[in-house]
């Protein structure tokens, strides 16, 4: 590592390990080293700190309590992992307790003041701030049809943190021009209250739509509206097609983060 991406990992590991403002219906709870929610979509599983301090059979009882505190309340859980995180064979031991790999995504970093360059988008597309959950279920069923999978669940989420958090909390859409505007790509921003950081999130595009640009130009948006809003930091958990055009846009790879998920049995 180099000293610019070694500070980014350690501003990371400082203020982007916590669970962020509880929302409605949502219970947040420590459980020894680790933060836990649940109650929203899924419950989730954090470490505040990238060493568990536990080893062996102590480090197995903890994951055993969080995998039967969600079976009681018949809840999937998400466990999030990072490349760096000590000891180094949780990913075995969540293997071994059910938990399931999900795809990992490698975690960059970058400066909203580098990002924010002069990236319009293509011809044919326009940019645009929504608020109204008429917007948020044209980006759910974007995500649907993009992931083919149900993404409804996407509505209420974007919904209530718009509407909670406008200085915080900012969705684009790409959409082609009139006279039927149709949603082709849709990414937000989530600030981290209380830091410099916000993370960047979404970005999926139709595939007739993709190669031209959009996913660039949503990057620099949101950096822009970053700056405006006195947001140092970017960080984004990328998918392996993302990850080289951030790192060609100038963000820094620090880490990985790999999601392991429990699901309760089919009754």
């Amino acid at each position: 590592m180099t000293d610019l991406t070694t500070a980014l990992l350690a501003a990371y590991d400082e203020h982007l390990r916590g669970l962020g403002p509880a929302r409605d219906g949502e219970i947040q709870q420590a459980d020894g080293p680790l933060l836990r929610k649940s109650g929203g979509f899924r419950g989730f599983v954090t470490s505040p700190t990238a060493d568990l301090g536990l080893r062996g059979q102590e480090l197995d009882e903890l994951i055993a309590r969080q995998r039967d505190f969600f079976a009681a309340r018949g809840e999937a859980v998400e466990w999030k992992t990072r490349g760096h995180d000590l000891p180094a064979d949780l990913p075995q031991r969540l293997t071994a307790a059910g938990f399931v790999a999900e795809a990992p995504e490698t975690v960059l970093i970058g400066l909203a003041a580098e990002l924010a360059t002069p990236t319009p988008a293509p011809e044919g597309i326009t940019l645009r701030r929504v608020t109204a959950r008429t917007d948020m279920r044209r980006i759910a069923a974007l995500q649907s049809e993009v992931w083919g999978e149900d993404w409804s669940f996407l509505v209420g989420d974007l919904t209530e943190n718009a509407a909670a958090d406008p200085d915080g909390f900012l969705v684009v859409v790409a959409e082609t021009d009139a006279p039927a505007p149709e949603v082709v790509s849709a990414a937000w921003l989530t600030r981290a209250p209380g830091t410099e950081f916000a993370g960047l999130w979404g970005g999926s595009t139709l595939a007739a739509w993709r190669g031209r640009g959009i996913y660039r130009s949503l990057v620099a948006h949101r950096a822009r509206w970053a700056l405006e809003h006195g947001i140092r930091y970017l960080q984004v958990d990328a998918s392996p097609d993302s990850t080289p055009i951030l790192g060609r846009l100038g963000m820094h790879a620090v880490t990985t983060t790999t999601p392991y998920v429990w699901t309760p049995p089919a009754s």
